[in-house]
């Protein structure tokens, strides 16, 4: 079969001819139905995210959603035909063994989730990265919860989803995004208000600010924008360092929390508000043919919301 795999630090990824995987002992094998590009990918060929990989060439992709194909010795935990999703994970596939840019893939059963009925394939891929990250970021870590006023920065894939997370628990949500393009999306979706700037709200003493961005700025601004005893929740890595106003953090106790990734148990309860129709995530859908030019288009910053590939 064909997998488009890292190989090189600097190169783009490669197609490969490669054997279909049988499943080991405790593993399934999936047929996937639909792959997610992530960020993290671009990570990857550029270096900056290289040293998770055990070994290359490797196939990369790991938001992954499918049918269970076959299972391995002692996996007892799914049948043949089950839909299942696979919780993005460092020990998972796409970072620790073959992902899903390629039709078929092994598993450790115990990653894999039960998917319900009547989820798109493509929502459930989105849902194993940027649906479970932005809700660990605004419900575990932000613990938000009706009533609360919450503060966006940053509307892309991760953001839009938080936003809805929010709005979904009955919270009050106010978006910081330059791209003024999507300012309509995110009223459409019922946020109180839309800005360019955090400083627009900074008399809105929000309880809590996700920073979905993370250029440093970005998280200094919140920091000074939130409530007294609020919380500024830190999910993006725009950059890998930056400056903080000491004297706001210190002088209105403002709590600085980071947010990496999440749990099966947040991606299952994605999938549920799914379900309900109170989350849904923004995608292009594109061919297994256009993956390497799909992570080119990340890389330049080309994609608004997520990019998911549908298998026939």
């Amino acid at each position: 079969m064909k997998a488009w795999q890292f190989t090189t630090v600097g190169k783009p990824l490669t197609r490969n001819d490669i054997p279909e995987p049988e499943g080991g002992t405790g593993e399934i094998v999936i047929d996937v139905k639909a792959v997610g590009l992530c960020h993290s990918d671009v990570g990857f060929l550029d270096g900056t995210l290289t040293s998770l990989l055990p070994f290359r060439p490797i196939t990369l992709g790991h938001e992954i959603a499918g049918v269970v194909a076959s299972t391995g010795p002692g996996a007892r935990r799914f049948a043949v035909g089950d839909r299942v999703a696979v919780p993005a994970a460092i020990e998972g596939p796409g970072t620790s063994s073959n992902g899903g840019f390629q039709p078929k893939v092994a598993v450790r059963e115990n990653l894999a989730i039960p998917l319900p009925d009547g989820i798109a394939w493509d929502q459930a891929a989105a849902a194993t990265d940027a649906g479970l990250t932005s809700y660990h970021a605004m419900i575990v870590q932000g613990a938000v919860t009706a009533g609360t006023k919450v503060g966006v920065i940053g509307f892309g894939g991760l953001g839009s989803l938080g936003a809805q997370i929010a709005l979904a628990v009955g919270a009050e949500v106010f978006v910081v995004e330059k791209n003024e393009k999507v300012h309509v999306f995110a009223r459409e979706l019922g946020v109180t208000d839309v800005a360019a700037d955090m400083a627009a709200f900074a008399d809105k003493k929000l309880d809590v600010i996700v920073d979905f961005a993370g250029f440093g700025t970005t998280t200094n601004a919140a920091v000074e924008a939130v409530r007294r005893d609020g919380r500024v929740v830190l999910v993006g890595l725009g950059v890998g360092e930056g400056t903080i106003n000491l004297q706001a953090l210190t002088l209105n106790q403002v709590m600085l929390i980071g947010s990496q990734a999440g749990t099966p148990e947040d991606c299952q309860a994605v999938l549920q508000l799914i379900a309900d129709g109170k989350v849904t995530s923004r995608i292009t859908h594109i061919g297994f043919d256009q993956i390497g030019d799909g992570i080119g288009k990340l890389e330049r910053g080309e994609v608004i919301g997520r990019l998911v590939v549908l298998y026939d």
